[in-house]
């Protein structure tokens, strides 16, 4: 491990614990600054209504560091509106965004158009699909964009069990993103969980990258924010243990051909060969071919968007 790395892990990782709620809220009282908490959802009405009632209780009615929770709804087909609006959160469909320009698919997409629909000077990032959800997801990731001038972006860091085991979450991030980060991007080796979906920044930074629209979103804004504002501006915090929906083996390959697509336009800037994936299921006749397109768009900087550029003159 890189020197530079070793020295980031000693003064860029944190635990929960090192900045008490009553220290992060006076920091936020000090400084005036806003905090908006997204949480992207498809087809989660069974886990995104207690997600948002406790960040609610906790952080809104209890201490007021959070400003506004807002759910963008990418399309589900399931009851995720109306629980989470009933839960009392804002809900915005990600059709509703930016209408001119037609939506696609993906979490980054949701993402990107987050920034449009909410105010906060910070924006907290948590996934829709977590279970046994605590608050500190969302005041440790927070606090040190409050605490710390410096510091720009934070992520979560977590164990992530599966099926029990301790550890044995996270399969994409092992098998795919992490080699691709320590062979290219040795700087962010540090990172316990680099695609990890929980975390904050500054909207001042947020809105200068651009936003891959699918699963490569999390590589994708976390090599970028390095190059725009270095290592020292980066940080991540224990927030104890992730639980959520595991997604299948099929699944995970096509999100792991998102995410090396992502990494391959940032080393290069240059062209997928082949831009899809072909997997492989058990049919009558056999194994039978599947090929699925992978995410080719990206999105820009959202200040090179006009509406954007119109709201905040106003």
């Amino acid at each position: 491990m890189l020197e530079e790395v070793e020295r980031w892990l000693r003064t860029r990782s944190w635990s929960v614990a090192d900045r008490p709620l009553h220290a992060i809220l006076a920091a936020k009282q000090r400084t005036g600054r806003s905090v908006s908490v997204v949480l992207p959802a498809l087809n989660e009405e069974e886990t995104v209504g207690d997600i948002v009632a406790l960040i609610r209780l906790d952080l809104m009615r209890q201490v007021p560091l959070v400003d506004e929770i807002v759910v963008v709804d990418s399309g589900s087909t399931d009851r995720t509106s109306e629980v989470a609006a009933a839960a009392g959160a804002r809900v915005v469909h990600r059709d509703e965004i930016l209408p001119r320009i037609p939506a696609v698919p993906g979490k980054g997409e949701v993402l990107w158009r987050s920034l449009l629909v909410t105010a906060g000077d910070i924006v907290c990032f948590v996934d829709a699909d977590l279970k046994e959800f605590s608050s500190d997801f969302v005041s440790g990731i927070v606090g040190p964009l409050l605490t710390d001038p410096e510091v720009d972006l934070v992520k979560g860091m977590y164990d992530r069990p599966l099926a029990g085991a301790t550890g044995q979450g996270g399969r994409v991030t092992e098998l795919m993103a992490r080699p691709l980060l320590n062979m290219h991007w040795p700087q962010l080796a540090g990172f316990v969980q680099p695609l990890g979906g929980e975390y904050a920044a500054r909207r001042s930074l947020l809105e200068q990258l651009p936003f891959p629209v699918g699963y490569g979103v999390e590589l994708g804004i976390l090599v970028d924010a390095l190059h725009l504002v270095g290592l020292d501006a980066l940080a991540q915090v224990d927030v104890g243990v992730r639980k959520h929906r595991h997604q299948d083996g099929q699944a995970l390959g096509r999100m792991a051909a998102a995410i090396y697509r992502t990494a391959q336009l940032r080393l290069a800037r240059g062209h997928l060969v082949r831009p899809s994936l072909t997997q492989f299921e058990r049919g009558e006749d056999g194994f039978e071919p599947r090929t699925y397109s992978v995410d080719t768009e990206e999105r820009p900087p959202m200040v090179e968007i006009a509406e954007y550029a119109e709201r905040r003159v106003a």
